[in-house]
Parts: structure tokens; sequence; C-alpha cells
């Protein structure tokens, strides 16, 4: 329409010649006309003819009303997006003069209303060259990469990172026990790219950092029907279990499903992942091995250490690889040993303790003297004797023999059975500690416990007994 208005006009512009012409032709016989008919251009009027994303909206008589427009649809946008730099978005508005005005002001406006946007100033983001998302300025630009890098490393390791790439000073050595950044690296290309953009599709940093780890800003859900289970479900989604458990922390492996359940079945492929490097330089100990040595002297299941372990020392150079702040792998670059480990030697008895016993019966004490035989006393049956005043106080097995009975009885306070699976038991009591378990065998000799003053007893001292088929006999007939 713009166009044949617009050659109208020229055809009217050609035409004015042969009208002069004509008049000047009468005012031949002296008459002073000269170009009293000329219009004035005072005559012409402007119309505006209005485009929006390259489309013809129409003309308007008045182009402060276009302005007033573009006033109130920027007023309306600023006030949901309060932190943009907003503008109308591709209107053009070209003047004409035409001789006549014939416009539609309200209904070109009305059009231009419903079909006039908004956009911001905004930068792009580009992954590998492709737009993933807009956000506000080259600040925030800034702040999501480096939010993005603080998901592996912290706020420290970050800013003395930034700091020698900065600098053109060489790198020092590494100090023992430091662990520092050596470089951090993107699975993509991230570039800038500073245009414009729909307000509702520029981000804040968090949701634009979100995005890039996920893939997506929504999660997809799925509502459990009848028959489902995890694993069924996570097939149809292109997932496995434990990838659906991961999504769904609050079910577990072996839960139930209920219909009307509501799964996250978002399988999150992020735009971009951050692989952090570290180099870590630490001590090590290096643990001390044990040899075993076997010795036909001591008894089966006794130990002896003949020569104490010490661990040894290596400093390690490590370089260790975080993808979004999980470790990913390590490797060791360098291993120094500063201090080798000594080896702790255990001599582990062999010789096998018989448990029938001999039949002959050695003293259970070391050293002392009876204070007290068996029979009546205080007008009761004294069963065995009393041991007084060792050289010291070890109990030893009379003869070899199985522990059948290891622990408090009464007034008899601690107290140690020793079958010697011969017919005869023997009997040790008012022990201060027990050195042995039911049903361990030991050998005539054997320390087996402390002489003590437990249950009832009026001193430190060992109550002996012998048992032959179940009755007692004097200890004095078989003691040699």
């Amino acid at each position: 329409m713009f166009s044949k208005e617009v050659r109208k006009g020229n055809r009217i512009a050609k035409a004015f010649p042969k009208f002069i012409l004509t008049a000047v032709l009468l005012a031949g016989i002296g008459l002073n006309v000269g170009f009293a008919n000329e219009p004035e251009k005072d005559n012409l009027a402007t119309v505006y003819h209005v485009y929006t994303n390259d489309e013809y909206i129409g003309k308007i008589s008045d182009k402060e009303k276009i302005e007033q427009l573009k006033e109130q649809k920027l007023e309306e946008a600023a006030a949901q997006y309060e932190d943009l730099q907003l503008k109308v978005a591709d209107l053009s508005v070209i003047p004409e003069k035409v001789f006549e005005t014939s416009t539609a002001d309200e209904t070109v406006l009305d059009s231009l209303q419903k079909k006039m946007s908004v956009e911001a100033e905004a930068v792009g983001v580009l992954v590998d060259g492709e737009t993933a998302l807009y956000v506000k300025d080259m600040d925030a630009y800034r702040n999501v990469v480096r939010e993005l890098k603080l998901q592996t490393v912290t706020e420290k390791e970050l800013n003395a990172f930034e700091k020698r790439q900065a600098s053109n000073e060489p790198l020092p050595p590494l100090k023992e026990n430091e662990t520092r950044v050596a470089d951090i690296m993107m699975s993509s290309d991230i570039q800038a790219d500073e245009g414009q953009a729909a307000p509702e599709d520029v981000l804040n940093v968090k949701k634009a950092v979100q995005l890039l780890n996920k893939g997506t800003l929504e999660n997809k859900k799925y509502v459990v029907q009848p028959g489902d289970v995890l694993g069924k479900i996570a097939a149809a989604h292109d997932m496995t279990t434990k990838q659906l458990l991961e999504l769904n922390p609050d079910y577990k492996a072996d839960t139930v499903l209920q219909l009307g359940d509501e799964l996250n079945v978002t399988k999150f492929e992020p735009f971009v992942e951050v692989e952090a490097h570290f180099e870590s330089k630490r001590k090590e100990p290096i643990p001390f091995k044990t040899i075993k040595e076997q010795d036909k002297t001591l008894l089966k299941g006794e130990k002896k250490v003949t020569q104490k372990g010490v661990d040894g020392e290596k400093v390690v150079t490590e370089l260790i690889r975080k993808q979004n702040g999980e470790v990913v792998g390590r490797s060791i670059q360098e291993e120094t040993v500063t201090a080798e480990p000594t080896d702790k030697v255990l001599v582990v008895g062999t010789k096998v303790i018989a448990s029938r016993g001999t039949g002959s019966f050695a003293w259970p004490a070391v050293g002392g003297y009876i204070s007290s035989h068996m029979g009546s006393r205080w007008g009761r049956m004294h069963l065995g004797i009393d041991i007084a005043r060792p050289s010291n106080r070890t109990i030893k097995a009379a003869d070899n023999g199985v522990v059948t009975a290891a622990g408090p009885s009464g007034a008899y306070g601690n107290r140690i059975i020793v079958s010697h699976e011969n017919g005869y038991e023997t009997l040790y009591a008012h022990l201060s500690s027990i050195d042995v378990s039911v049903g361990q065998t030991v050998a005539q000799g054997a320390k087996i416990g402390v002489m003590g003053s437990t249950g009832r007893s009026t001193g430190v001292h060992l109550h002996f007994e012998v048992l032959k088929n179940g009755e007692n006999i004097n200890p004095m007939s078989v003691l040699k």
C-alpha cells in the first residue's frame, strides 16, 4: 500500500510542468499570472506508516500516539522485569507527505498493541556455538561460569588459581601437605554473545547454572499405574533402577509403589560439566608387615612379639580429578620413601596341649603355704586346701585338661573348674582375675588366673579342690 501511494504522488509531481506551461501561455496577452496557481507545500499533511517485526500494521496520523503506546508497553514490562534494560523490539515508523489523510488511528493502535513486543538487553550463553540460555549482562555471565567452577572447587581454591593464572611468576614447588588446583576445564566451549532476548527468556544466575547442570528447568513426573514396579518404570524412561532411585531419594529398591504415586523421571543431560585437576603432596605412612614365625616350644594359641613393628613414611605427589565436585580419578605422579618400615615379628606356638591329664598334680601356686587343710572347720566341711603367701599371685593348672567353668560363683567368688578327662577335676576359687575361658585346653603349669580374695574370703589366698568321679578328695593325696 505504502509503495503504491508513493508512486501516485510521483505521477502528480510529473503533471506539474504541463500545468505550469499552460498557465504561462495564457499569460502571453500581458496578464501577470505567473505561478499563482502552484500548490502550497503547507497544504500537504504527514502520515506515519508503522511496521513491527517486518509486518506492515497500517498508517497513523499522530506519531505521538505511537510514542505513548511504546511508553505504556515498556512500563508494563518494567513492572514485571525490574532488573532488565528493556526496549520495544523491531518497530519502524516511516513518515510520508500526502495531500489527503485517510487513517484509522484507533484500529492501527489496537493492532500494534497486540503485535508490539518488548525485548531486553541480554547476553547469550553459547555452548559449543549454540545459544543455551540468556542472562542479563556480562557480570551475570561471569558469575554463571564462576558458580559452575565452584561446584568442583572452593572459593579459596578458585581465587588462588585465578591469581596464579594472572601472574607471570613461575609456579612454586608444592609443599608437603599442600593441595592446589592445577587446572579447571569445561566439557564444552562456553562463550558470551551480547544481544537481545525476550524478557521471559532471561534467567537469573541460579536458574542459569541449574539449566546448564541438568539440561532442563522442569522435572518430568510419572504417575504410578496398576502393575508398575521400579524396574519397569526405569526401563520405560531409558534409565536404570539406580538412576531412578537417585532421582527419587524417598524410595528404596524394595519400596512397594502405591497407585497415584508421582515419580521424577527426568533424565538429566547436562549442557556442560566441569572438571578440576588438583595436585597434592602429602606424607603417608608405609604400613609395617607382620612376619609370623612358628615355635614348637610355645603352646598352640600362645603368641609372642619378638620385634615391634614400626610404620615407615613416604612423600606422595598425586593428581586428583574431580567432576562436579565428585572424585573421578587419582594417579600417583611421584613417591619418595623417607623412612623404611620395620616388620613386626610374631612368634606363634605350635605345641599341642594334651587335654587328658597325666594323673600327677602339680602345685597350683608359685610357692606359698597351706593356711587351711581339708576337713571340718568352723562347724562345716572345708572341701579343699587354702594356699596363702605365694612368691607371686599367678595361679597355674595342676594338670592338663579342659576348662568347664570360669566366672563368679557365689561364696567361691571368681572360680575356675578344669576337667582332666580322666575322672579328675580341679577347682580354683577366690581369684582376682581369670585368664581362661570355657572350652579352652590348658597344660599343666599354664597360667589360668591370679590369686585374690573374691567371694567369701578372709584374705588373699587360693582355695583349691580336687574331685574324683564327682567326689571331693584330699588334694594332698595327689599333689606332688
